[in-house]
């Protein structure tokens, strides 16, 4: 998996596109990365920034409003740090809730075509993710999980942003890396990886996957 890590000189600007930024942070008053990240995508023009614990802290989301704000962007970013090798809870319920059957797959196709990517901060640097260190896994073995809902709802899954070492970066890095976020939210579509991301796959839900009103 390629990660954005740096600002590409050869980007071109692009003309503004709808962007849906699905964020997360429990404890945002304290983020150093987090924080600067929501407040650069809350600046740009185009750019609909939702900050799940601000707007959501009963955990009870407005479906047909969320549902609304996804089909209308073309990007969803999940802005997020990773907390046990996931996303935060009230993303996971987020998605629970929303993506629902019908809708973002099986037989439903509000979010065909679009793009997802995951920009998230990492504890951990990018060595400890490996077969000989503490993780036990490059960071890659995490991501099928946001690959298959991606493919699932049929969209393209791009090469997510992390920024490793999180709690430990300085302010010179975090300001590089809320810099290349600030840039790519404005270029978008036009980064030069574009062409290397494969188009969305068809993954279709068979009826007997998923019976009306049974339960688990």
């Amino acid at each position: 998996m390629r990660y954005v890590t740096g600002m590409d000189e050869s980007s071109q600007k692009a003309l503004p596109r709808a962007v849906y930024v699905l964020a997360a942070h429990p404890n945002l008053r304290e983020s150093r990365v987090n924080r600067g990240l929501q407040e650069v995508a809350r600046s740009i023009p185009g750019v609909d920034l939702n900050d799940l614990y601000s707007s959501s802290p009963d955990y009870d989301f407005d479906i047909p409003r969320e549902q609304a704000r996804a089909e209308a962007a073309e990007l969803i970013v999940l802005l997020h740090p990773i907390q046990w090798y996931s996303m935060p809870a009230l993303m996971k319920l987020w998605f629970d809730d929303v993506l629902t059957y019908g809708w973002a797959y099986g037989g439903g196709a509000a979010l065909r075509g679009k793009d997802l990517w995951l920009v998230a901060s990492v504890g951990g640097s990018q060595a400890s993710y490996h077969p000989q260190d503490y993780n036990r896994y490059f960071f890659d073995a995490f991501l099928p999980p946001y690959e298959q809902t991606a493919a699932l709802c049929g969209m393209r899954f791009l090469p997510p942003m992390l920024l490793f070492g999180a709690h430990r970066a300085s302010d010179e890095d975090i300001a590089t890396h809320v810099s290349v976020f600030r840039e790519r939210l404005l270029t978008y579509p036009a980064w030069p990886e574009m062409d290397e991301v494969l188009d969305c796959p068809t993954c279709e839900v068979p009826a007997f996957d998923r019976p009306g009103g049974a339960s688990r």
